[in-house]
């Protein structure tokens, strides 16, 4: 097995190991498929595709909308996939929901060790894709995209790219920031903080009004990492995250110190729930839901939560957002923008021309105008497609949108999440480094000692 793959097993079993000292358990069965569909060993070697070309066939779509949160999602998915069966004749397409972290840091990466992923799978773009299209485990989509007409109607492809070839397609676009009870805001007289310093003063006025400033939940460490990323992007500046891989920047840098000292001070502050590492993402949710906290940092795309009176209750129409704003006042707005989420397809299909036909139908019915605007308004999906912004805001009146809207707008600087710029087993690493920083109080320079031995680690079996 190639040297990645084997990287792949080695950063799988870590995970694993994490996963459960976490307290985090999967359900991780086999790969689903007929054995008479397996794919021949080489590509000169005939297809077993079944024949004649009405017989019926399967393929699978590994997806993560799964929960409450991601129902409209799902409800966009499962309408192309029905509008894609009745196009392709014979073709049945099975659904598989797997959770979204579970998917990416086990179940996939076992699957791509083993060289059998599902047809079409939920990918995260850079680095995943790259590494599995290196390994001849994903199809390129460039021939299909530029036969559709759609290659150049995408905002960035640049995540999935791999030596000028394209391996998959993001599902839509996102930014972080800030959502906040604008009831309690006007109540309070409170005002959207323009500098770090003023944000500091909202938590500490509204802890003293016995609320918790921030909702977080850190079972899963990618969610306060949210946090960590946008304060050391201001500290530190979004440019010494590219440097991580190359050697050029290290994770030792006293502003990268400093900025997880930042975030460790709100731990010790109460700006957070006491508890946060048994906490998983729904609880972070409901905590603004019940009005026991206030703020929460996440992505875009939790709009339509606060947007579905069957989550949010009576809260629809009382929650804003914000960009977290710079250390001083009038700097540049720095928001975390990304393209990053979105599906892959097996190279394994390019042997069987009615599987191809498929998944080309799949994307032809996907990556929409029409379905665009749809994710938009229907689940607050920032579009992967371009769009014109004014379209954007006339697609949707909400006010929460219109917020989110205003925030993309204020963009001045913007930079991908740390995980599409750094290895595997170095998020891994900083994941387990900043629970450890929230829940035991490791000094956070001694714990970015221990992210910058991953990293050397990691860039030394790249050379």
């Amino acid at each position: 097995m190639k040297k990645r793959l084997t990287l792949f097993l080695s950063v799988l079993t870590a995970v694993s190991v994490f996963a459960a000292g976490c307290g985090k358990t999967t359900n991780n069965p086999p790969a689903s498929g007929k054995e008479s569909e397996k794919p021949a060993q080489t590509t000169s070697q005939p297809s077993q595709e079944p024949t004649p070309n009405n017989d019926p066939f399967e393929i699978t779509i590994r997806h993560t909308q799964v929960g409450e949160s991601k129902k409209f999602r799902l409800a966009l998915l499962e309408e192309v996939v029905k509008k894609t069966e009745a196009a392709v004749p014979g073709l049945k397409i099975k659904l598989d929901p797997v959770d979204s972290e579970v998917n990416r840091k086990e179940k996939l990466r076992g699957e791509m060790a083993a060289g059998k992923p599902p047809e079409i799978f939920d990918v995260f773009g850079s680095p995943d894709a790259a590494l599995y299209a290196k390994e001849g485990l994903m199809l390129d989509l460039t021939d299909i995209l530029n036969e559709l007409g759609i290659k150049e109607k995408f905002n960035i492809l640049a995540p999935f790219t791999y030596e000028g070839g394209i391996y998959g397609l993001p599902i839509g676009g996102s930014i972080e920031g800030y959502f906040y009870n604008k009831e309690y805001f006007e109540q309070k007289n409170l005002k959207i903080p323009a500098t770090i310093a003023e944000l500091e003063e909202l938590a500490a006025a509204i802890k003293a009004d016995g609320k918790i400033p921030f909702a977080q939940s850190s079972k899963d460490a990618w969610i306060p990492l949210m946090t960590t990323n946008n304060l050391w992007s201001y500290y530190a500046g979004v440019d010494i995250t590219y440097g991580f891989k190359t050697g050029a920047t290290k994770w030792t840098d006293e502003k990268m110190v400093s900025a997880v000292a930042k975030h460790q001070d709100w731990v010790n502050k109460g700006y957070f729930k006491k508890g946060e590492l048994g906490f998983d993402y729904a609880d972070m949710r409901n905590q603004v839901i019940t009005g026991e906290a206030i703020m929460m940092m996440d992505g875009s795309w939790a709009n339509s939560v606060f947007r579905d009176p069957a989550q949010a209750g009576d809260l629809v129409g009382k929650i804003g957002y914000f960009n977290m704003p710079p250390v001083n006042a009038g700097d540049p707005i720095i928001v975390m923008q990304d393209a990053n989420n979105g599906y892959g397809f097996s190279s394994a299909v390019a042997k069987y021309p009615r599987k191809h036909a498929a998944v080309k139908e799949f994307i032809k019915n996907m990556w929409t105008d029409e379905m665009q605007l749809r994710g938009l308004k229907e689940d607050g999906l920032l579009p992967a497609m371009k769009m014109d912004l004014e379209q954007m805001k006339t697609t949707s009146d909400d006010p929460l949108m219109q917020d989110i809207f205003r925030a993309v707008s204020e963009i001045g600087t913007s930079y991908p999440a740390f995980d599409a710029l750094v290895q595997a087993d170095v998020n891994t690493a900083l994941s387990i480094g900043i629970q450890q920083v929230i829940g035991e109080g490791l000094d956070p320079a001694k714990m970015l000692e221990s992210v910058q031995a991953a990293q050397d680690a990691a860039n030394a079996m790249e050379q």
